[in-house]
């Protein structure tokens, strides 16, 4: 057991990700547990939140529902939160619109979950002290953002946002030792793939699928890259930006 517990690459930390109640938020969360860390686990639907919460392994993990489309959710979440080494900012959705239909109300809603919830969240968590030095912040983008396709627009412009966020956030953490790094895979086989799938023209569908030389990922393709950039393995690298599925 000794052995096994050495093995573990995130024991004794203490992760939160967000969007753990379905897709790659929840397998990882399940990856974190497996590997020793205690995790906080949140999302609007609690519903799903305690499923993912059953199949956690080890103890010590915590369930905070949340919606952070609103602000005070956010703030509930900071104030319940325990101190912690990383963050995996995974919430996110997806609704595409060609230019010429998109209102006020899609903008707002693309923009607060995707980007002004992580920025806000993680601003928060540092102002009242919540993020330990040497902690590793990973923020899940798309490979959307260099691949324009008919009706993402707001789509990636969120998720570059995004990532031009994560890079001057590496920087000006670097004196704590605190690390920001981006994961941007191609399609995953999640429930917001399937919706996507239903709001994109099939030929763009189509364009997609043929350029995946791998073929569409599953969850835990990006989980695994997500344990180590959350791990002591990648203390040298910050300001990353890690592209998957072979595009």
């Amino acid at each position: 057991m000794k052995n096994q517990l050495n093995d573990m690459k995130l024991l004794n930390k203490t992760i939160l990700i967000t969007g753990a109640s379905s897709g790659i938020g929840c397998e990882t969360a399940l990856v974190c547990s497996r590997e020793g860390a205690k995790v906080i686990i949140t999302g609007r639907d609690e519903n799903r939140l305690n499923e993912t919460f059953k199949q956690l392994e080890g103890e010590g993990h915590l369930i905070i529902a949340a919606d952070l489309y609103h602000f005070q959710d956010i703030v509930k979440l900071v104030t319940e939160c325990p101190t912690l080494d990383g963050i995996v900012h995974s919430a996110g959705i997806t609704a595409h619109m060609p230019v010429n239909f998109i209102n006020q109300q899609h903008l707002n809603t693309i923009m607060k979950i995707n980007f002004e919830a992580p920025v806000l969240l993680t601003s928060m968590l540092l102002n009242k002290k919540k993020i330990n030095n040497q902690a590793s912040i990973v923020f899940v983008s798309s490979i959307a953002t260099k691949l324009a396709y008919f009706g993402g627009a707001i789509y990636t412009a969120s998720k570059s946002a995004l990532e031009s966020y994560a890079k001057s956030l590496s920087l000006e953490l670097s004196q704590k030792k605190i690390r920001s790094n981006v994961i941007a895979p191609t399609f995953v086989k999640t429930k917001m793939v399937d919706e996507t799938e239903k709001t994109i023209s099939p030929e763009s569908l189509e364009r997609m699928k043929s350029l995946h030389p791998f073929g569409f990922g599953e969850p835990h393709d990006v989980a695994s890259a997500v344990l180590y950039f959350l791990s002591d393995e990648s203390a040298w690298v910050s300001g990353a930006k890690l592209e998957m599925g072979g595009i």
